[in-house]
């Protein structure tokens, strides 16, 4: 059996800075330091900041006055943000800044007199988010018939934006629909869809093809996990996800001469590492580390903290580097 690593994978900048962001916050001001709603979706994560003081709520009557309060990386309404600074909280802003970008879209449409059609999930906390940018006038569109189906003041003055962490091919699904019901309707300058998640799903549409099997690491509430599953079994291969390596099933591996591995966005480096261990475990003989293109971008901290990567992709990639370059076992 033969692994084949998708490259890239794991960690983006935004979610690197959210968890950064909470870290510091708890070594500035010390527990607890409240955060509003998951800051990343993955289960390991936000089990490991629990244990540093972090408490996760889903509403801000849930902390006290006057209480340090970190926003998740997918971003709140701006209700949220003014009932924050009306209760004194000290507050850190780590939504994404290409999460922020859509906001920014939603807001200049609306202030031009454009009703938006934003394509996404309507229960995910980024649309949410972005829809409490405004009062009234956005629709939420998961499917082409949900494109049918909305209703306009003025065709003419129409704009859309997208859910940073669709796939590609969900998107442009969607949009191609609005463009078609909608001809003179406005849309980003530059594709909605995050860097992160498009080399994600490219590399694992690139993988896919080569594999029998490919396990995704990253926790079920994670929409850019599910859709790296998803791409995987559109192009050929079984797909699993799975929080941690021991729930890496023996089972799945019967047969498999090449097994991919890959992470969601929100999954920490080491998660990766310890799959490609139990793999070897299991009797893997070679690992193999895909070419991809190397993601330079880099957010910048919130006003007030300190430039610093987090603890969790600290623990990440550099040894399972130098490792999967020679024979296992060796």
């Amino acid at each position: 059996m033969d692994v084949l690593l998708a490259n890239p994978r794991s960690f983006c900048s935004g979610v690197d800075r959210a968890i950064a962001i909470v870290e510091q916050a708890l070594e500035s001001f010390g527990a607890p330091v409240y955060v509003y709603h998951e800051i990343v979706h993955n289960n390991v994560v936000l089990g490991a900041l629990s244990g540093k003081g972090a408490h996760f709520i889903t509403s801000l009557d849930e902390a006290p006055n006057g209480a340090v309060l970190v926003f998740n990386a997918h971003g709140v309404p701006q209700r949220i943000m003014r009932e924050a600074e009306h209760r004194g909280m000290r507050v850190f802003d780590a939504t994404c800044p290409l999460v922020n970008k859509v906001h920014h879209e939603v807001v200049r449409h609306r202030a031009q007199g454009r009703e938006v059609i934003l394509v996404g999930q309507a229960k995910h906390d980024e649309i949410i988010g972005t829809m409490g940018q405004v009062e009234g006038g956005v629709h939420v569109v998961e499917t082409v018939a949900d494109v049918a189906r909305v209703t306009v003041q003025d065709p003419l003055r129409v704009a859309w934006a997208t859910q940073t962490t669709l796939s590609l091919d969900e998107a442009a699904e969607l949009v191609g629909a609005i463009r078609a019901r909608f001809p003179d309707a406005v849309g980003p300058k530059t594709d909605d869809v995050c860097y992160a998640s498009q080399n994600r799903q490219s590399a694992v549409k690139m993988m896919a093809p080569k594999c029998d099997v490919i396990i995704v690491v990253g926790s079920v509430q994670s929409h850019n996990t599910g859709r790296l599953a998803a791409v995987a079994e559109e192009h050929g291969a079984r797909a699993y996800r799975v929080d941690r390596a021991e729930q890496v099933d023996p089972a799945w591996l019967v047969g498999a001469a090449r097994v991919g591995v890959t992470a969601g966005a929100s999954a920490p480096p080491q998660l990766v590492n310890d799959v490609v261990a139990m793999l070897k475990a299991a009797g893997a003989t070679r690992v193999h580390e895909l070419d991809g293109p190397e993601e330079k971008v880099t957010f910048p901290m919130p006003k007030g903290m300190r430039p610093m990567r987090s603890s969790f992709s600290a623990l990440g990639r550099s040894g399972l580097a130098m490792s999967s370059q020679m024979r296992l076992g060796a």
